[in-house]
């Protein structure tokens, strides 16, 4: 067993030539018999304790070792902040000529390795603002922290991913000893007008206002006076109001339609501006309907009368009323009173008093009995050219002398029955315009599964005089048939069938999906129009998606954040839809328009962090860099700073200079091994100890 001593570059090494339990045991004896010699104060004992310090001495047969070493470069980083905030007035130049100067001087240290970090940037600065710090610990994985000499960070200081500080070992906090400085960019002394949102609705109630609270600031100021502020929605401009500075506001933005409502909040200019990036916020409030009226009226007791009713109650949105007419008021009979209806069919009420309040009226094989003046169907006419919705699915008895299209709804739809009915089996089958329809457009991944859909045994014939016919039946003939009449909306069904694919026959269809569609289309839900030009921003990425019937246009301009327009061309995917694709990387409002259409996506957070303060200031990264022992320096205050290299224990910063530490770390690359003294030496010694050990007892 060897045991090595180190002292600087020199350590001696022990060979003992006996076991150590042989030494010990050797040792404590002679030990015995020096202190057995003290006691009868022997003369001579001095003398035989340095020859067996000798003797032990050469026992262990002890060699000088000598390091060969060889020093490592220290490591100093250049930690650059490349964020947005970094391109605001000319700090960019700055950052590139501080870059330059600081590379430039470390390049005259032979003892340097120097390794450029940057960061800050990336599509996640809105939310996340300027992540330095992780950059840094990123950038120096591969890097022995021991050999780290110190970073110098050029930046407008506004890093917002620092570490606490704790209270004690504040100086290892980043898990390195090494100062941290920052050379700062940009004039500390400018100020900046920004607005912030506090509370902002994420969803709304179509048709009833919702509430904004919000806040503009002058940073850098006394924060007093007033500013005025302007919305627009979708585009379009709302009356401006004037607020006071410094002081939390609220107000109503109206929603007017169902789908992404894109609200565009601007404050005008301060008495000092970085940018104009945070003077603008932009919200974008969902607009939903608040329960779905549907009313619903069956001419008479059938098998699908209840698949219509279960689908309808189905969906939580819809409200439904629903009436089946069992005897028209024209009919005698002996029926007793009391098994006829509790409630009677409240005409007046329904399609007078309150028509306006429907979404949606359902005519199921309704028949035209005198039961309905035709007052009221002018009334529906009108309900319907004015916004309103109608949906006719059709029976037996609207082929002859009682149906709806001997009215005065007859206006309003675009297909008429013929007076024929088909009985024979069908499948129904999507037209070339139902599939870009959106109603139909995906009903069936392919052509293969709608061909397996179960079939229908029976179709009114009708003819067409406008619309769209989105699926046909029998013999080619128009079975689902949509039109818009007015700002209204209309729906027809030639068959009164569905309900064999509810009940999977043949393998049934997909007849809740296909209600729901036409449901929510007669009620304007945007998701289906079928003409329509909709925009998101998604990971960094302007959406373009375009539907249409007809033919896609070739290109569509896209206006980004920073005023300039982009010509984007179309690609089209089947189903009526055609999509567009470029890099958003800026926050704000992205408009885009087909050229008859816009669409309005906003990007980024409704605050966003990385221009909540864009001024110049070392205030935030103070904490870090004392804790570190390093410096601040403004290049307008007195030029570049200078860099030095220091000792581990001295100052690491002052008045216009950055220090770098000395590490002084190093690899052992041999050992240079030499007797501490000789075997011989040492016999001899310890002979002339014990001779005069002799010579003075013998006296």
């Amino acid at each position: 067993m060897n045991g090595i001593v180190t002292v600087g570059a020199f350590s001696v090494a022990l060979h003992p030539l006996l076991p150590w339990w042989m030494l010990a045991a050797l040792g404590g004896a002679y030990g015995a018999l020096i202190l057995f010699a003290l006691a009868r104060q022997a003369r001579g004992t001095l003398w035989r304790v340095v020859a067996g310090l000798l003797i032990t001495g050469a026992l262990l047969d002890p060699s000088l070792l000598q390091e060969q070493r060889a020093y490592q470069r220290d490591v100093a980083v250049v930690l650059v902040d490349r964020s947005p905030s970094q391109n605001l007035s000319n700090r960019a130049q700055e950052t590139n000529a501080a870059l330059a100067e600081v590379k430039r001087q470390l390049a005259a240290f032979p003892d340097l390795d120097v390794r450029v970090i940057e960061g800050g940037g990336g599509p996640d600065t809105s939310e996340k603002g300027t992540e330095l710090i992780g950059a840094l610990q990123r950038g120096l994985a591969d890097v022995p922290l021991k050999r780290l000499a110190g970073v110098i960070a050029i930046s407008d200081g506004q890093v917002h991913d620092l570490p606490a500080i704790p209270s004690q070992n504040a100086g290892n906090v980043l898990g390195f000893d090494a100062p941290i400085h920052l050379l700062l960019t940009g004039d500390p002394k400018k100020g900046d007008r920004r607005l912030m949102l506090t509370e902002a609705p994420s969803f709304g109630l179509v048709g009833k206002p919702v509430e904004l609270k919000f806040r503009i600031d002058d940073l850098g100021s006394d924060n007093t006076g007033s500013a005025m502020v302007t919305i627009r929605r979708d585009g379009q401009s709302l009356p401006p109001v004037t607020v006071p500075v410094g002081e939390e506001q609220t107000v109503q933005l109206p929603i007017e339609h169902g789908g992404q409502n894109v609200f565009e909040i601007t404050a005008e200019d301060g008495p000092q501006e970085i940018t104009k990036v945070n003077n603008t916020a932009v919200l974008s409030v969902n607009g939903v309907r608040d329960r779905l009226k549907v009313l619903l009226i069956s001419g008479e007791p059938y098998p699908g009368e209840r698949v219509w009713r279960n689908l309808l109650k189905s969906d939580p949105s819809v409200d439904l009323i629903h009436f089946t007419i069992l005897r028209p008021p024209n009919k005698q009979d002996a029926t007793p009173i009391n098994e006829l209806a509790l409630i009677s069919f409240p005409i007046d009420e329904l399609f007078d008093i309150k028509l306006k309040q429907f979404d949606l009226i359902i005519f199921d094989r309704f028949q035209h009995l005198g039961i309905l003046p035709d007052e009221y169907f002018f009334h529906i006419v009108d309900y319907v050219k004015n916004g309103g919705a109608v949906l006719e699915s059709a029976g037996p008895s609207s082929a002859g002398q009682f149906s709806l299209y001997r009215t005065p709804l007859s206006e309003i739809f675009s297909a008429a029955p013929t007076g024929d009915v088909l009985t024979q089996g069908f499948r129904p089958q999507l037209t070339d315009v139902g599939k870009r329809h959106p109603v139909t457009a995906d009903l069936a991944k392919s052509d293969e599964e709608a061909a397996h859909w179960g079939r229908w045994f029976r179709q009114i014939v009708a003819t067409t005089r406008g619309g769209n016919t989105l699926m046909t039946g029998a013999d080619g003939l128009p079975l689902l048939v949509l039109d818009h009449v007015g700002k209204g909306r209309v729906a027809e069904l030639f068959s009164d069938q569905l309900w064999l694919w509810s009940k999977g026959f043949e393998g049934g269809g997909p007849q809740a999906e296909l209600i729901r569609r036409v449901g929510h289309w007669l009620m304007q839900e945007p998701e289906l129009e079928e003409e329509a030009l909709s925009a998101t921003v998604i990971d960094g990425r302007l959406e373009v998606e375009r539907r249409s019937l007809g033919a896609q246009p070739a290109t569509v301009d896209a206006t980004m954040p920073d005023g300039r327009v982009l010509k984007l061309p179309l690609t089209d995917i089947g189903h009526g839809k055609a999509t567009a694709q470029t890099a958003a990387p800026d926050q704000g409002l992205y408009r885009v328009s087909d050229g008859t259409r816009e669409a309005f996506a906003a990007s980024g957070a409704l605050n966003s962090l990385e221009f909540r303060d864009p001024r110049a200031s070392a205030a935030p990264m103070k904490p870090l860099i004392d804790a570190t022992g390093g410096g601040v320096q403004v290049y307008e205050d007195s030029g570049w700073p200078v860099i030095r290299r220091v000792s581990a224990k001295s100052e690491r910063s002052g008045r216009g200079w950055f220090g770098l530490k000395q590490n002084e770390d190093y690899v052992v690359t041999g050992i240079d091994q030499s007797p501490l003294i000789p075997a011989w030496a040492a016999l001899l010694l310890s002979l002339g100890a014990v001779l005069l050990a002799w010579k003075r007892e013998g006296r």
